[in-house]
């Protein structure tokens, strides 16, 4: 498998640091205990709690849960590597193997392959016990939405 690219720009760790800023200023996630970490280029994880406000009428956690910490770890495993623009999720698809009850769980997202303007990008949910629930595979695509211009992406600070 062919290593992710460095980034280029900014020096990477304030790269890495600034999206888990921008990851934490996003109103959506004030909805959410959750927080990014960025530990290498190509790579994110995102450790969260469920509990039962997040359930469907069946007892377990409903697939929207799946989908966006599924969708923000390859997401942002991919916008580790480009450092002017924004990514954009062109494309997302989702396997459940689990239902997902209450407890800690942390979305592991992995660039797969793109460099240019197409990344793609996978990720998969652990649950507390540390069994795979879901999976998922994305496209991603640079938008022109300079990432410097949006609240909370602040390389350096």
């Amino acid at each position: 498998m062919t290593p992710p690219p460095e980034p280029v720009g900014v020096g990477a760790d304030a790269h890495y640091r600034a999206l888990e800023s921008l990851y934490a200023a996003a109103p959506i996630n004030q909805l959410f205990d959750s927080r990014l970490e960025i530990p290498a280029a190509g790579q994110a994880q995102i450790r969260f709690s469920i509990d039962s406000r997040h359930f469907h009428a069946g007892g377990a956690s409903h697939g929207t849960i799946y989908f966006k910490m599924l969708d923000d770890a390859a997401f942002y495993a991919a916008n580790s590597l480009v450092t002017d623009r924004f990514l954009l999720t062109t494309a997302f698809n989702l396997l459940f193997t689990r239902p997902l009850g209450p407890g800690d769980v942390v979305a592991e997202g992995r660039w797969i392959s793109g460099q240019r303007r197409v990344f793609v990008a996978e990720a998969r949910l652990i649950d507390a016990s540390g069994e795979e629930v879901a999976r998922g595979t994305g496209t991603f695509m640079k938008s022109r939405i300079p990432l410097a211009g949006l609240p909370g992406y602040r390389p350096g600070a």
